[in-house]
């Protein structure tokens, strides 16, 4: 193959990008900007234009999908590419730690331990511990080493204040490394450590790679970066080459350990880099683009880039104001039916939201209007665990007689009765109630302890679910006064499911609470009586029914996913729901929290090709009750002149042209101020209440932020002058 032939089709900022030399690169590459192409071209292009060994190649990026695909295109163009290292950040970790292992003190057969199996050997090392402590720890212990600390880093109280951390953190290693195997934070560190230590080593790798080459470079953790420094040698001067692809606006995995610095700080700690935006995008129309960049450009953590629309202007997207939830789910429906009906594909669209929880509705929705769905990157609501639990404590309060929700909750969280003790209560109670059942038998203490506890709990909610007729003589009408929410939070509360669900999401950044607040908020349109919890059970499992039908559909089908799982896909339309502030973004986030939720929805945005739509709700089922929403902030920083506008505009949403009110033109976002009792701050952030004022939010040094209304409070709130 010529090399005009691979060349010609790329434009001039691609091109430019895959023949540079010489000084480090950081290719900044735009969403739907073709950066796979480029980063490929770029490997084959340096083996045959360049003559570089392609032994002396190293690609690294974040998944075994993304490094198939890597090695199959530039092996398409070069086929001495297959010779190259194409792999992921921890695949070449286990390379280099396989080849020296002795260094490291790890078998050189070494397995690769998971989180599970993190937790046994901290439950080995710290015999004390309990299984909960041990898993909040070992994910603690994970995250350090995704910071290259070891037990002795002063740094470490960052991750852990707890003092007693470091010789838990040290006696875990201890274990570990008498085991000879490594886990998954071992793959970047303990790599690091040996080229920190071993000059000889470090040279013999900057012999060996000439050129380092790294994907999705905004995905980096600070591990990871002080890898590349040293596999790179710049501070040596080795003469590696050393380019790296990434977007910082769609730095969105902070909770995966993700340094948006790494990308921001590369052209100082890469000196002399070359910096080249690819700024053309194949996917989406201009009136796309022009909302992603109205949104993002309210960032101040960026290098910037301006994304120039490769397929012409398109259809504006629209912003839909709903009054409720369920309005929204069926507007979505509506949409998507119509589109169905003039012979538009299922598959084309996509429903966004920015928690797991939020999909119970379009679920439920869809499956009644026969939509087909699939639900991408985590189970349909009601398979995942934490609603099995609570929904087994439901069927069990409506049938104490249920086996199988009896056993999945008489021990969770553990109570001290275990499978054998289960075997002889469920033997015993054929045919009639568990619990009485378990109440007459002879137990040991502490599974008579645990049982105990149970039957009391169960007795107690069973209390809450009156006959229809008991809840009509108690309130004198035929509307019992609470709804069935109240008994749905009780009994996760009461259960200790809440709790241990939530410490489930605080080790694994889960959404589990969110997920049983949302089965809470469901319960809210039913009596809380026993004719209403089995109208709730019978709604739930018809949807299950129907779920088990649509599985036998054909591939066609909807995609119903979380705004992060959206990273790398594409679809023709895209709805972005749940645009209400508390929900996207969520509540009390700091300033470097709001520039990664409007980074993530910026991601969100730019997974659109033909067809945008944003919907917002005036109220909300949260927490068992209606709550009034206000529009997200976000939707304020798209100018109106970049959407259509369907249902009641807000007055609290944003400010056009000429409806810029006077406090907004003194008190805007980076102004400095100064409060009398609160001291020196800055504006981070404004919008408009939902009374349509003008709000400021400011960040003061003393570390408080706090929110004003500048028409009322400015005498108390003074600009700074800033010309002395």
């Amino acid at each position: 193959m010529l090399a005009d032939d691979y060349l010609g089709v790329l434009n001039s900022e691609q091109r430019a990008a895959v023949e540079h030399t010489g000084s480090p690169l950081l290719i900044l590459a735009g969403a739907g900007s073709g950066k796979t192409r480029v980063i490929t071209t770029k490997i084959a292009w340096l083996i045959r234009e360049c003559q570089v060994d392609p032994v002396g190649i190293l690609a690294v990026t974040f998944t075994k999908k993304a490094a198939s695909e890597m090695q199959e295109r530039a092996v398409n163009i070069e086929e001495r590419a297959r010779f190259a290292q194409i792999r992921t950040f921890h695949s070449f970790g286990a390379y280099f730690l396989r080849k020296h292992a002795g260094l490291a003190g790890v078998d050189k057969n070494f397995t690769v331990y998971d989180d599970d199996d993190m937790i046994t050997l901290l439950c080995k090392a710290v015999p004390s511990l309990t299984k909960k402590d041990a898993s909040r720890l070992a994910h603690k212990i994970s995250l350090a080493k995704d910071y290259c600390l070891s037990p002795d880093s002063p740094e470490l109280e960052q991750i852990e204040a707890d003092p007693e951390f470091a010789d838990i953190y040290a006696s875990y290693q201890k274990r570990l490394r008498d085991t000879g195997n490594v886990d998954f934070g071992d793959l970047i560190m303990l790599p690091y450590e040996i080229l920190r230590d071993n000059e000889f080593i470090r040279r013999e790798t900057h012999s060996r790679y000439k050129v380092i080459m790294v994907d999705e470079y905004q995905d980096s953790n600070v591990a990871q970066f002080k890898f590349l420094q040293l596999l790179s040698g710049v501070d040596e001067g080795s003469g590696t080459y050393v380019c790296v692809v990434g977007d910082d606006d769609q730095s969105i995995y902070k909770f995966r350990g993700a340094e948006v610095q790494n990308i921001l700080n590369f052209q100082e700690h890469f000196p002399g880099t070359k910096l080249i935006r690819l700024e053309t995008n194949y996917r989406s129309h201009a009136e796309i683009l022009a909302c992603a960049d109205s949104v993002v450009k309210n960032n101040s953590g960026r290098l910037g880039k301006t994304l120039v629309a490769a397929r012409g202007k398109g259809k504006k997207p629209v912003m839909v104001f709903l009054p409720t939830q369920d309005d929204e789910t069926q507007f979505c429906a509506e949409l998507i039916m119509q589109a169905a009906d003039a012979g538009v594909p299922y598959s084309n669209w996509a429903v966004l939201y920015r928690t797991n929880a939020q999909s119970l509705g379009f679920e439920s929705e869809f499956l009644h209007q026969k939509i087909p769905y699939q639900i991408v990157g985590s189970l349909k609501f009601y398979e995942r665990e934490e609603i099995k639990d609570a929904l087994a404590w439901l069927s069990f309060t409506a049938n104490p007689r249920d086996e199988i929700s009896f056993r999945r909750i008489v021990n969770k969280p553990a109570r001290g009765i275990g499978a054998t003790t289960q075997d002889r209560i469920v033997a015993a109670g054929t045919g009639s109630s568990l619990v009485f059942a378990a109440q007459k038998m002879k137990l040991s203490k502490k599974a008579a302890e645990g049982m105990e506890k149970f039957c009391s709990l169960f007795n107690s909610l069973n209390e809450m679910i009156p006959d229809e007729e008991s809840a009509e003589a108690n309130t004198g009408t035929s509307e019992s006064e609470a709804n069935l929410s109240e008994f749905v939070k009780e009994a996760v509360i009461k259960s200790g499911l809440l709790d241990y669900h939530r410490e489930q999401d605080e080790i694994t950044g889960t959404q589990k609470e969110e997920n049983l607040h949302e089965l809470m908020n469901s319960a809210v349109p039913y009596k809380c009586t026993r004719q209403g919890l089995l109208e709730f059970l019978d709604h739930i499992n018809l949807d299950r029914t129907l779920d088990l039908q649509n599985e036998n559909s054909d591939e066609d089908r909807v995609t119903l996913i979380t705004l992060h799982n959206t990273k790398g896909l594409e679809f023709p339309r895209v709805i972005i729901t749940g645009m209400e502030g508390g929900i996207f973004p969520r509540e009390d986030k700091t300033e470097a929290e709001l520039e990664e939720e409007r980074r993530l929805l910026y991601v969100g945005i730019t997974r659109a090709k033909d067809e945008l739509y944003f919907t917002s709700c005036r109220s909300r089922r949260l927490y068992g009750q209606i709550k009034y929403m206000s529009p997200s902030p976000f939707l304020a920083e798209i100018a109106p002149s970049l959407v259509r506008v369907l249902g009641e505009k807000p007055a609290s949403l944003g400010f056009g042209a000429d409806d810029v009110p006077p406090e907004a033109k003194k008190y805007k976002k980076g102004t400095l101020v100064y409060h009398d009792d609160y001291g020196h701050g800055e504006i981070i952030a404004t919008s408009k209440d939902s009374e349509g004022e003008y709000v400021v939010t400011v960040s003061f040094e003393t570390g408080g932020i706090k929110k004003f209304l500048p028409k009322y409070q400015s005498s108390s709130l003074l600009v700074e002058d800033t010309d002395f």
